[in-house]
């Protein structure tokens, strides 16, 4: 078989993974589409090895050897991904990519103006109320309320 087919092939799945990558905003999605490029480059290291070998009359399999590096670092890369996205929505409720903008604890989305939530005060307690900060046992209780 010609190093031309899997090439292509590989090619392909490399862009699909990209198209991928930049076009999808669910998270799952996103990691499995990373997942189509990491295949794509242990089809290339696998065609590319044994073409290699026939021409160098090797008995070192190089390339083969790093695709199962590659397939363990997938394997470790899925699941941290997979716990982080499912920490993710578990806190915000969303595994929608572009609804995960900020990332830090206590922040609701903007509103128009830049403000943090109902009140304008900027203090994060989004009680509706202008008295100042509350003391920490009454944001507790409301945390878990």
């Amino acid at each position: 078989m010609h190093l031309v087919y899997p090439a292509v092939l590989a090619a392909l799945l490399f862009c699909t993974g990209i198209y991928g990558v930049l076009a999808r905003r669910n998270a799952i999605l996103v990691l499995m589409s990373v997942e189509l490029m990491l295949n794509a480059v242990n089809l290339n290291l696998v065609a590319f090895d044994v073409w290699l070998s026939r021409t160098a009359e090797e008995k070192l399999h190089s390339g083969q050897a790093l695709t199962l590096f590659t397939i363990a670092i997938a394997a470790a890369e899925i699941g941290i991904g997979l716990a982080i996205v499912l920490a993710v929505y578990r806190a915000r409720g969303t595994s929608d990519i572009d609804k995960l903008r900020d990332t830090t604890e206590g922040h609701e989305t903007d509103g128009p103006n830049g403000n943090h939530g109902p009140d304008d005060n900027g203090d994060d307690n989004d009680s509706g109320n202008d008295n100042g900060p509350q003391p920490p046992t009454a944001k507790k209780a409301e945390a878990t309320a």
